[in-house]
């Protein structure tokens, strides 16, 4: 039952650096940065040498006294067999949360990267004695730990991890196959540190300047034409100049999978990734369906206006995300931007507003844009008796106030999911985005509410539209490409021409007839973290926003006791079945008309946006 510690990535100072910050470049004002001392003080913390030396005994006491016996226990045996379980992952997931957060900090140190790598190789040699733990669950018969349940009610609350756990019973190996796997998981890790550090040690010059993939990506949000240009050209340019690398980690990746995979018997590719998520294949499959098909009324709808918008004949891909003509390059401050967010919070319950409060004043978040910070955004929730940290690379963009809003509802939803305990507390990722796009969602209707004119309010519209278009559409053409990505790799090495030609595939089908692709474009799967940490990670994306759009209705047709449902739904944490979170509202993600209900909201803002040209 042991989970391995790790940081999952949505993605200098010292790591406990005060919750202040700096000043922060083009008037953003002081950006907070971590305090981790929370976790740990230091790599040469007392607390860190004791914790480990706790761990690798307990594990080794653990396995000593469990293992060959689960099946003869009774029910307050194997309650306290579980409690002992949690407390090693608890005190495993403290240093692994504090070595990969000080690591994404600054993932060009060799220090840290040492630091990590070391943490996580003495905690794959102390849990390897505990895998016989989940083998010897799924021996056990049924009627044996049902009567368990029934006979222990605190054991019972385990039930839904136990389920998780025996979803994986036809894909089991021998116990030495599967200590076999766990140990040599740190190659696996390794090829994941290779992606981060390349892709962290890019180097971009556009129009003279040196920039990092962050500030680059960024560019293609410009007002300016011609430096949106420079940068995607720039960003093709550096891209094929590594692309051999990035090929080379995906064939491995894709390929280790592909072996696993084949021995467990897995009947696709993205059956593991269903399992853990706690979703069936069929759902997922109607949801990509509903997508596929609404791509003529959603994207190629939208980008055909935006085209016309923009006064052009064809757009290009450095076009996608540009800036409406009207729209004025302003920069949010830090402080704007917090209260932005904490007045949709604290409107929407002020009991979300006072969980939300301490990321800002306590050192939660870390915010600023710094040479050899990971890119992107991602909210760690670390374990349940600390808090999550919450890591940004804010530039002052309306759509970062987006990423702030996104990411502090994940901060939200893990505070709250921490009470029912270390092994219950983590969400399947179908459900992780629930509070995150619903915290958007609620930043977004606060902001429109203050629009001061149709201006203001198509501009707002038109964002949000992108935004969803990105998480929805995008994604489920990201999750096409990996599908094709595997089953390609599957009959043999790609070269990095057959994976740019996977690529495109998929690209103008989602985007449509608006867009031309300018040369090097093909590259562009390059950087996306999701293909190399968590393979088919993103259809949960997609999963999230239908589910939110869906939940967001039911909110706005204000339905009785909708807030006290709403935080019931984000402290059952993974505790809980997607159709039992849903019930409570008269929802069913498995009726193939749920997703359309989602989707309707997007077409529906378009339509708005279509009127407003008439």
């Amino acid at each position: 039952m042991f989970k391995a510690p790790f940081l999952d990535r949505d993605l200098l100072r010292d790591a406990n650096a005060n919750a202040a910050g700096g000043a922060g470049p083009d008037g953003l004002g002081n950006l907070p940065e971590w305090d981790l001392s929370d976790l740990y003080t230091s790599e040469d913390a007392a607390e860190l040498d004791r914790d480990l030396a706790w761990l690798e005994k307990e594990c080794a006491a653990f396995a000593a006294d469990y293992e060959g016996k689960l099946a003869e226990l009774d029910a307050d045996g194997l309650l306290s067999c579980v409690l002992r379980n949690e407390k090693i992952n608890a005190i495993a997931g403290r240093i692994m949360s504090f070595a990969g957060l000080r690591y994404y900090q600054l993932t060009t140190d060799a220090g840290r990267a040492k630091f990590m790598s070391d943490m996580q190789e003495k905690i794959t040699i102390f849990t390897t004695p505990l895998v016989f733990f989940t083998l010897e669950i799924n021996r056990i018969e049924d009627n044996q730990l049902e009567a368990h349940f029934a006979a222990n009610s605190d054991l019972a609350r385990y039930k839904p991890v136990f389920d998780r756990i025996r979803a994986m019973k036809p894909y089991q190996l021998s116990d030495e196959l599967e200590k076999f796997l766990h140990d040599l998981g740190v190659v696996g890790d390794a090829w994941e540190r290779l992606f981060d550090e390349t892709i962290a040690g890019l180097s971009f010059t556009v129009d003279g300047e040196e920039l990092n993939i962050e500030g680059t990506l960024n560019l293609l949000t410009e007002q300016d034409r011609s430096k949106r240009e420079a940068a995607a050209r720039e960003l093709a340019h550096v891209f094929a100049d590594n692309i051999k690398i990035f090929a080379r980690v995906h064939n491995t990746q894709a390929k280790e999978k592909e072996i696993l995979d084949r021995w467990r018997g897995m009947p696709s590719p993205q059956m593991g990734r269903h399992l853990s998520n706690h979703v069936e294949p069929e759902v997922v499959e109607a949801l990509r369906e509903a997508v596929v098909a609404a791509y003529p009324k959603l994207s190629h709808r939208y980008y055909e206006l935006k085209r016309k918008w923009l006064g052009l004949g064809r757009m290009q891909v450095w076009d996608r995300n540009a800036p409406l003509p009207m729209e004025t390059s302003r920069v949010v401050n830090w402080t704007e931007a917090r209260d932005i967010v904490m007045e949709a919070y604290n409107a929407f319950d002020p009991r979300m507003g006072e969980i939300a409060a301490p990321f800002f004043n306590k050192g939660w978040i870390d915010a600023g844009v710094k040479p050899g910070k990971a890119p992107g955004a991602f909210a760690h929730p670390t374990v349940t008796d600390v808090h999550p940290y919450v890591m940004l690379n804010y530039l002052g963009k309306p759509r970062d106030v987006m990423t702030l809003a996104h990411e502090l509802g994940h901060g939200v939803h893990q505070v709250l999911a921490a009470e029912q305990g270390e092994m219950l507390s983590s969400t399947p990722l179908t459900l992780a985005e629930t509070a995150s796009v619903f915290g958007e969602m609620l930043t977004f209707r606060k902001m429109l509410e203050k629009a001061k004119d149709q201006n203001e309010r198509k501009i707002l519209l038109a964002g949000k539209v992108e935004d969803m278009i990105n998480t929805v559409v995008r994604q489920i053409a990201f999750y096409d490409f990996e599908c094709k990505l595997h089953a390609a790799r599957a009959e043999g090495e790609l070269t990095p021409d057959d994976i740019n030609a996977l690529w495109m595939s998929v690209q103008a089908e989602s985007l449509g007839e608006a867009f031309d692709f300018m040369e090097g474009y093909e590259t562009f799967w390059a950087y996306i973290p999701h293909f190399v940490h968590s393979p088919f990670y993103v259809y949960a994306y997609a999963f999230g926003d239908g589910l939110v759009n869906a939940l967001y209705s039911v909110y706005a047709e204000g339905a009785e006791g909708f807030e006290d449902k709403y935080f019931d739904m984000l402290k059952a944490g993974g505790s809980k079945h997607h159709k039992e979170l849903l019930a409570p509202f008269g929802l069913d993600a498995s009726d193939p008309t749920f997703w359309d209900k989602g989707l309707s909201m997007i077409s529906d803002m378009i339509d708005e946006l279509e009127a407003m040209e008439s």
